[in-house]
């Protein structure tokens, strides 16, 4: 019997947490739509989906979903390619039907194969980025920051543009969040989070402080939300579906493309939140790809982009001490409400505060500790991670993901073909005995290793081949070893013993070569 969640039951910290979200949140869902070619409410709309319907239905306590960036440049394409956005509504709608398919054929545990080192590796790589692209913002420049290597010179050309006064809250924002935390009696008012106090503080500078100044924050580096006065603007803004577009197979290989990205984004992010939760509690993956599924069916419906799980938004969750999903919950209903009842005093937030509160959620994503806890435990473990990080900066999520899975399984085959025997060599008076101790399992990827070995014995040796714990054996080992027997053993006059093999391997002395081999239990000589 699944136990009962109460989602009332850490209101109090929920809240706080999702208040912190909420301010994440709402410019990265009109940063994205933006970014998207599509209207900006579209990304509003997506991110109250993300957490109201998402939020309740998916089992994750720290994951909070809304429009993602990795489905940016994916969205931009689609939206031209298709002509409008009714039509590629239609596409979000379908692709939530295919990831409710996929969470129904239990699709979500191929992210139970993505080891901790990729994971950390996508976490510091997203860290940087995050990092990086807020330093423009931080410093009021209008440089637009770029993927890959574009990134360090878009980041360096952003200092040749500077406004001053955006740099002073920026400072002001980011000496609030580390003092706040260092001081117990704060950090512990929990409805007073950091980031709150920031964003009012910088509103409070640039509407008393720097108003009517050189320094005074303009609208352009404000909050920019839209502002319906009437029911029937509110209607414009709301795009829905165009249905007919069913039969366009262009929209099925949009739905697809989308459907494949989102999914493999929210699982890694999954992943990534619950090695976040300091309750170490583990999501049903196939549970949240329903969820993700049934988030963008409706926000389709409502005119909203694609939505994914999101890092960022779970990183700010966790830091600001999410207890459960009511956070996620909380965070999509502030959204809602703010759009609806105060979006001209929202529209007075400094972008700068904002950057200032991811600047350290990129920080504490790549801190430095990461990187010297994977070197400490061996090239195995840093290898991936540091190759995934890298990737995750200079391409991007997938890719970097994808590099670091290659390069885990080559690390696995490797570290499976050492495994296959164990090599050792006894030197006695009438020469040197050369032991080759068979593992449990040798398959078909240990035959290149064994073949190394073999190939390396010297001549007039002799060689002592142990199957004694051996389970089974790959058919090319066998014709490999009985290869070795028939013509190099014995045109070099090595002397093979063979031990503990089975008669269903096939490997009998006969012929010829009946002095040479030997199927018996060893004795030292």
């Amino acid at each position: 019997m699944t136990k009962k969640i109460n989602l009332f039951a850490n209101l109090k910290s929920d809240f706080s947490s999702g208040l912190v979200v909420f301010l994440v949140a709402l410019p990265l869902c009109l940063g994205i739509a933006l970014a998207s070619g599509a209207p900006l409410f579209s990304g509003i709309i997506s991110g109250v989906v993300g957490g109201i319907v998402v939020g309740f239905l998916s089992k994750s306590h720290i994951s909070v979903t809304g429009p993602a960036a990795g489905l940016t440049a994916i969205v931009l394409v689609a939206i031209t390619d298709l002509g409008a956005f009714n039509i590629f509504l239609t596409a979000v709608f379908i692709a939530g039907l295919i990831q409710l398919a996929l969470g129904f054929m239990k699709a979500g545990g191929i992210s139970n194969y993505f080891p901790t080192n990729v994971i950390e590796g996508m976490l510091a790589g997203i860290g940087v980025i995050i990092f990086l692209k807020q330093i423009p913002k931080a410093l009021g420049s209008d440089v637009s920051v770029g993927s890959g290597l574009q990134i360090f010179s878009d980041v360096a050309a952003s200092f040749g543009d500077v406004k001053m006064g955006v740099v002073i809250v920026t400072a002001i924002s980011l000496a609030i969040l580390l003092i706040w935390d260092k001081i117990p009696a704060l950090k512990n008012i929990k409805l007073l989070p950091a980031a709150l106090i920031a964003v009012t503080v910088g509103v409070l500078i640039n509407e008393f402080i720097f108003k009517n100044t050189s320094l005074e924050i303009t609208s352009k580096y404000l909050v920019s939300l839209p502002v319906p006065t009437t029911l029937e603007q509110f209607k414009e803004i709301i795009i829905t579906p165009d249905f007919t577009a069913f039969v366009n197979p262009a929209v099925w290989v949009v739905a697809i493309t989308i459907a494949v990205v989102a999914s493999i984004e929210t699982l890694l992010c999954i992943e990534a939140a619950d090695r976040m939760d300091a309750q170490k509690r583990y999501t049903d993956t196939n549970v949240e790809l329903k969820a993700q599924g049934v988030g963008n069916i409706i926000s389709s419906l409502l005119g909203g982009l694609p939505m994914t799980s999101v890092v960022v938004r779970s990183s700010a969750n966790n830091n600001a001490g999410a207890k459960s999903k009511m956070s996620a919950i909380i965070h999509g209903i502030l959204l809602l409400i703010s759009v609806l009842s105060i979006p001209v005093i929202l529209n007075k937030i400094p972008f700068a505060t904002l950057a200032a509160i991811l600047l350290l959620i990129g920080y504490k994503l790549a801190r430095p500790a990461i990187f010297k806890h994977f070197f400490e435990k061996g090239k195995y473990q840093f290898v991936p991670f540091i190759a995934t990080f890298g990737a995750v900066v200079f391409t991007d999520l997938l890719k970097g993901a994808a590099l670091g899975m290659i390069i885990s399984i080559m690390a696995i085959l490797r570290g499976n073909m050492k495994r296959a025997y164990r090599f050792r060599k006894e030197t006695y008076k009438d020469g040197d005995v050369i032991h080759i101790d068979l593992a449990q399992e040798v398959s078909f990827l240990n035959k290149a290793a064994i073949k190394s070995t073999l190939a390396s014995i010297p001549e007039n040796s002799k060689v002592i081949i142990n199957a004694s714990d051996t389970v089974y054996i790959a058919h090319d080992v066998q014709d490999m070893i009985n290869e070795f027997i028939t013509i190099k053993a014995v045109e070099e006059n090595i002397k093979v013993e063979l031990v503990g093999f089975k008669e269903a391997y096939d490997l009998e002395n006969s012929g010829e070569n009946e002095e040479r081999v030997f199927v018996e239990h060893t004795q030292k000589l």
